[in-house]
């Protein structure tokens, strides 16, 4: 496996895509492309969580898929676990304000295309995934990758930015839902969204426009990729309502979709097994299905390119052999 730290700014440390590139073999595809997964994790847009980063990418690449982990711009400047002092208002950091976080994305898959002849990455079928707030950017990205948001951004044309498809774990879809269901809640999610608010938006009360235009599940469109969606009932921090509109925005506009709800599990899981896990309070068998019942689905999109036997067999049938 090829492994590299490459930096998206070169006076930034805390901005970068760490790849997971498997080497070729004689025996595995020899020579033919892969398709690819680039990761976001998640942290409130207030850090890049260590639990949703190399253990997914791991996860993905023992699938045999090309990794990537994007650990985009964030409040705390890619700490894992950072998180400020909420008791008190935040000041305003420009360099991690939305739609930073989306063309960060956009920068990636850029870099994986160019390099998608020396890596062996199938530049046609790169799919983004992404848990929590991670999730909310790939969604972001998902549903805007054809705007001029991006494109004009790097004078670049649209299609490079096209993803494949996207995988959400526990995303946040509606910003507006999410406003109006936080202010029922206790002092403490109410100054945690305010937080995060400030942190991704610029403002702990931002306008009825702004929560709409990052409110992905509320700009599904012909363009949005097929998605294959997970959460929990039971997740309190982003209500399992987030991943229905999803799904029902991408069944309005009949984009293919695939959706798993468990019944237990808190929110931020990971993949639910103890390799992700904190504490056991992090580790939910049920839930951790979600990552091969994903990998069912992305082989009906991802499916690589093998003959129907191998060499060693077409020659035993032959007589060459024995």
């Amino acid at each position: 496996m090829k492994t590299e730290v490459i930096k998206l700014y070169e006076n930034r440390e805390d901005v970068t895509l760490t790849t997971y590139v498997l080497e070729d073999s004689p025996e595995m595809l020899a020579g033919k492309s892969r398709p690819a997964i680039l990761i976001c994790p998640g942290g409130g847009y207030m850090s890049c969580s260590d639990r949703e980063a190399e253990p997914i990418a791991m996860k993905f690449a023992s699938m045999g898929y090309h990794t990537f982990v994007l650990r985009y711009s964030t409040y705390m400047g890619g700490n894992a676990g950072g998180f400020p002092d909420i008791s008190k208002p935040l000041p305003v950091k420009e360099e991690c304000l939305y739609p930073t976080q989306m063309r960060e994305i956009g920068q990636a898959m850029l870099i994986i295309r160019e390099h998608a002849k020396a890596w062996k990455v199938d530049a046609d079928r790169i799919a983004v995934c992404g848990f929590s707030a991670g999730a909310h950017n790939a969604a972001m990205y998902a549903t805007n990758w054809h705007t001029d948001t991006i494109s004009e951004y790097f004078h670049e044309d649209k299609e490079k930015f096209r993803p494949a498809a996207a995988i959400l774990g526990y995303t946040l879809s509606d910003y507006i839902f999410m406003r109006d269901n936080t202010e029922k809640r206790s002092p403490m999610d109410v100054a945690f969204f305010k937080a995060s608010n400030t942190a991704f938006l610029g403002t702990a009360e931002p306008s009825e426009e702004l929560l709409d235009e990052v409110s992905p599940a509320r700009h599904v469109t012909e363009n949005t990729p097929p998605m294959y969606l997970w959460a929990t009932a039971s997740d309190e921090l982003v209500p399992v309502q987030h991943s229905l509109r999803m799904a029902h925005a991408l069944a309005e506009h009949k984009i293919p979709f695939e959706l798993h709800v468990f019944e237990e599990g808190p929110h931020g899981l990971g993949l639910a097994t103890q390799s992700t896990a904190a504490a056991k309070s992090q580790v939910y068998p049920d839930a951790a299905k979600w990552a091969d019942l994903a990998g069912c689905w992305l082989e009906k999109r991802f499916s690589f390119d093998l003959p129907e036997k191998t060499a060693f067999e077409e020659m035993l049938e032959t007589g060459i052999i024995g």
